[in-house]
């Protein structure tokens, strides 16, 4: 399982760091990704983070948003700065298992709000 948390209220400009941590898996052999949703959007992926370290960002995130792994926390991080109000969204954590009898992970959103 994959239990997301740290969203909040913020105001334009400032930070968040959302968590994803793993339970009954080691998060580090799956493939991460951040996704979110606005409402009346489609969901978009966010960022990624392969089991081999690879990343990947929107370009609408790129040099504002950071993902990280702690294999110590078992845990998946999605650092976030200077955030705008288009951020606004739930952000969900996805995890894919690619090998033999592959996996799909899904945590529960957590609801990023960012006021202008």
């Amino acid at each position: 399982q994959l239990q997301a948390c740290g969203g909040g209220l913020v105001q334009a400009g400032g930070s968040l760091r959302l968590s994803c941590a793993a339970s009954g898996t080691i998060i580090s052999i799956l493939d991460i990704s951040w996704y979110r949703q606005a409402p009346g959007n489609q969901r978009e992926l966010v960022a990624g983070i392969s089991s081999g370290g690879s990343t990947n960002y929107a370009d609408s995130v790129k040099g504002r948003f950071t993902i990280f792994r702690d294999d110590s926390k078992n845990a998946v991080y999605l650092q976030m700065k200077g955030l705008k109000s288009e951020d606004t969204a739930v952000y969900y954590c996805n995890g894919e298992w690619r090998g033999f009898l592959p996996k799909s992970y899904w945590g529960q959103g957590t609801q990023v709000t960012v006021s202008s």
